[in-house]
């Protein structure tokens, strides 16, 4: 593993943590298809591991890498915010101006009548899935396997549970569970073409490494807080979700310092 460049690192894991939606469809295929409650304490969980993922293996790994380039002081902790606010801005303005539709809460961005319904879904994932790609290449990017497996590997956590919320969204919508298999596995499918670009950007450019790091938490943040925890909440399961993110919280600490 030492051996293999970050870049290649950042492609390869972003692309197994986005191969999870498609593992997490699979129950669809064979009629399994688990209760709300069931997918809203997973979905919590997916949350807490990428809360966890955000803080420690990017927003704590940005402000050393700030601290390693400028001293101590108010630079590095400058840098790290304005970054996290930039990522958290730029998801929110693809989420404003790309017109899309939530499986919940409808239809949101500028009006689309002209866009068939599927392509609203696959946008709207797309929009979730890329920053998650983004932070998987990025750690990959800036620390190796090292720094890169806990995420990938909170991700792939997190991917599986959505993938299966896809695929159980689009039967209800009438999709045969094949093609709601497919759909659900091809959204994941930008994680890679993201964690590509999020390595390369890193490695090339070693001075954005504070940035990248730091940019990848805020819009993962975003991700966390605008969409799935309030998915979560919508159904009256949000004791049994908020015990979920606990869970996935310290179980990925727990990991991420086990492993890091």
């Amino acid at each position: 593993m030492e051996n293999i460049s970050p870049i290649m690192l950042g492609f390869v894991g972003s692309l197994i943590a986005g191969l999870m939606t498609a593992f997490g469809a699979i129950p669809v295929l064979f009629g399994g298809v688990p209760t709300r409650k069931q997918r809203d304490i997973s979905l919590g969980f997916a949350a807490g591991v990428m809360l966890s993922a955000s803080f420690f293996s990017l927003i704590i790994p940005a402000l050393d890498a700030a601290e390693t380039r400028y001293g101590d002081g108010a630079i590095p902790a400058l840098i790290v915010c304005i970054s996290i606010l930039a990522g958290m801005g730029g998801v929110a303005l693809l989420n404003e101006k790309l017109p899309h539709e939530h499986f919940a809460s409808g239809r949101e961005g500028p009006e689309a009548a002209s866009l068939r319904r599927i392509w609203l879904f696959i946008i709207a994932i797309t929009i979730h899935n890329f920053p998650e790609g983004l932070a998987v290449g990025v750690g990959f990017g800036a620390g190796g396997m090292e720094g890169g497996f806990p995420i990938a590997l909170g991700i792939g956590l997190q991917n599986a549970p959505e993938g299966l919320a896809v695929a159980v969204a689009l039967l209800g919508e009438r999709y045969t569970a094949k093609r709601a298999f497919s759909i659900a596995a091809l959204t994941g499918l930008v994680e890679p073409v993201a964690g590509l670009f999020g390595a390369a950007a890193i490695v090339v450019a070693e001075p954005l490494l504070p940035w990248g790091l730091a940019f990848a938490a805020g819009a993962m943040l975003y991700v966390i807080s605008h969409e799935i925890i309030p998915e979560t909440h919508r159904s009256g399961h949000q004791k049994q979700a908020t015990a979920g993110l606990a869970v996935g919280l310290v179980v990925m600490l727990f990991l991420d310092v086990w492993l890091g």
